[in-house]
């Protein structure tokens, strides 16, 4: 496993994570989480985001696939990316998640497809993966290969990310070249020790957070069951991953010990641990530097993949 334990946060970075643990984190407790007005506010916040004018963005909306293409300048039709936005399974969008992933797009030179999942608790466990497989499925109808397809997401979109692989795998179907995973949700049991260890130091989340979306996402079903915890599950035989993680969040332990669990199993794993940014950084882009050096490092990751 290569392993990487980046630098400090910026002056940008340490002034976000205060706004965001004064402003956004009392939010998420668990007595305070009012979910259809948390979805208003970053929707409404996601409309006064600016992206690159030269990305294209081409509206999806399918019997079984819903979603946006976002699509730089002499991009081939041959190859994607795949993308699976965090909010705990309940909140966000493609919108709200537009400015990296557009970012991502440009730097890659590769069409980025945002799937927008459906959300619990109208729709819990499994629907998300219903809807990961299927636009999977869409994307192969259009004769774009598994080895021109990567996989990304941030924070839930990462552990959907790897409930897809799972599942594809357990289909027999071909898996994809390989996964971006921005802090990914992999425990549901909310079991690693930074859980406890850094709900102080985390920005956004409260160690009671973890387990509060959980039980909305699962609507009764095991907090272990592999598809909704990919760290239970067959991580043997996937493609390479890469995997980046804050050291003062309280998902860190997912991420590492992920990348552990499929090192043992005999995979490829690049893990990157920085230090203090607040969870899902990347998604900041563009007002954190950091968020522009880790959308630098996707870009690269992709493009090795897809080589």
């Amino acid at each position: 496993m290569s392993h990487r334990l980046m630098g400090a946060p910026s002056w940008r970075s340490r002034l976000f994570s205060f706004v965001l643990k004064r402003k956004f984190k009392p939010m998420m407790s668990a007595d305070k989480l009012d979910l259809p007005r948390l979805r208003q506010q970053l929707e409404q916040q996601a409309k006064n985001q600016k992206i690159d004018p030269e990305v294209l963005i081409e509206a999806v909306a399918e019997e079984k696939v819903k979603g946006e293409w976002q699509i730089p300048e002499a991009a081939d039709e041959q190859s994607c990316i795949l993308y699976c936005h965090g909010g705990g399974y309940s909140f966000c969008s493609p919108t709200t998640h537009r400015p990296m992933t557009a970012a991502l797009a440009k730097q890659s030179g590769i069409r980025v497809f945002s799937l927008d999942y459906r959300l619990s608790p109208e729709h819990p466990f499994p629907a998300p993966i219903e809807d990961a497989v299927n636009c999977y499925q869409w994307l192969r109808d259009q004769g774009i290969q598994p080895a021109n397809i990567v996989l990304a997401g941030d924070s839930a979109g990462g552990g959907l990310c790897m409930a897809l692989l799972l599942k594809l795998k357990r289909m027999g179907e071909a898996l994809p070249s390989g996964a971006l995973l921005l802090s990914p949700w992999t425990d549901l049991a909310a079991t690693g020790a930074s859980v406890m260890q850094n709900e102080s130091s985390c920005a956004m989340f409260y160690a009671e957070s973890i387990a509060a979306g959980g039980a909305i996402y699962l609507a009764g079903e095991s907090t272990t069951h592999p598809l909704a915890s990919p760290l239970y599950g067959d991580l043997s035989d996937l493609p390479p991953l890469w995997i980046t993680v804050s050291d003062n969040e309280v998902l860190r332990d997912d991420s590492i010990r992920l990348a552990e669990r499929v090192e043992q199993q005999g995979g490829e794993v690049e893990l990157s641990v920085w230090k203090k940014q607040p969870h899902v950084w990347p998604t900041f882009y563009p007002f954190l530097p950091e968020a522009k050096v880790c959308v630098r490092q996707m870009a690269d990751f992709v493009t090795r993949r897809l080589a």
